[in-house]
């Protein structure tokens, strides 16, 4: 239990954790996409919004494209 990670991230601290490991994603990114629903599952307690690692993990590598050799590949 000590010194394990939450559960759950806060929006601010999910943002951190897509940036840190993925390098996008942002706070408000989750936000508007949570708006228009393209972003990961997220739980409400009340008013606050909390996102578990797997998702947000789901998330950032469904919307990583395939590898590329050139800009003109499709």
């Amino acid at each position: 239990m000590a010194g394990e990670p939450p559960r759950y991230l806060r929006r601010k601290q999910a943002g951190s954790y897509l940036s840190e490991k993925y390098g996008f994603g942002a706070a408000r990114t989750l936000a508007k996409a949570a708006v228009t629903g393209d972003g990961p599952e997220y739980h409400k307690a009340g008013r606050i919004v909390l996102y578990t690692r797997e998702a947000l993990d789901k998330w950032a590598l469904a919307k990583i494209g395939s590898a590329r050799r050139s800009t003109s590949a499709a």
